[in-house]
């Protein structure tokens, strides 16, 4: 297994394609929350299925977080014109709290060393994952408006080190 972080109970490591129908299964717990904010529970990922998924495994950079070879959580990237692009970032609400969050968009950014600008959107609706997003760096810089319930708002990161 090629492993990234190991913190106390927690794995992070690269997804197989094996892992795929898991992670799915997963986002759809974990986006909930995110359908309930704005009452709209057709949002995309609720509406991805394993076709979809398989295809964007293909061009698509997947983390996993495994408690005792469980997966709790996942984070997905690609690069694309210079800026590494971060999707859905998710860990299911039984485990959240624990800094799980935290550490798969950390290996995920590790991930990705020469990279000089991270992006990633979420629901403007969704205070907590503001604060999580500007707690780790990340500042908006743009917003999306998706229909009359949803928006999204871009974050930002440079990589000073990139």
């Amino acid at each position: 297994m090629n492993k990234i972080h190991t913190v106390q109970d927690i794995c992070i490591s690269v997804a197989s394609s094996e892992d795929l129908e898991s992670i799915l299964e997963l986002q759809k717990i974990a986006f909930l929350s995110e359908a309930a904010l704005i009452d709209d529970y057709s949002i995309p990922p609720l509406k991805q299925d394993i076709i979809d998924i398989r295809d964007e495994f293909r061009h698509t950079h997947v983390l996993k977080a495994e408690i005792d070879k469980q997966i709790v959580g996942s984070i997905r990237a690609e690069v694309h014109e210079g800026t590494c692009l971060i999707k859905k970032l998710i860990v299911h609400p039984d485990y959240q709290n624990r800094g799980i969050g935290s550490l798969l968009l950390t290996s995920i950014e590790q991930s990705f060393p020469h990279i000089k600008r991270f992006e990633l959107f979420t629901g403007r609706e969704s205070k907590r994952n503001d604060v999580f997003y500007k707690r780790r760096g990340y500042k908006p810089f743009t917003e999306k408006i998706i229909n009359e319930k949803l928006t999204l708002v871009g974050y930002e990161k440079m990589n000073f080190f990139g």
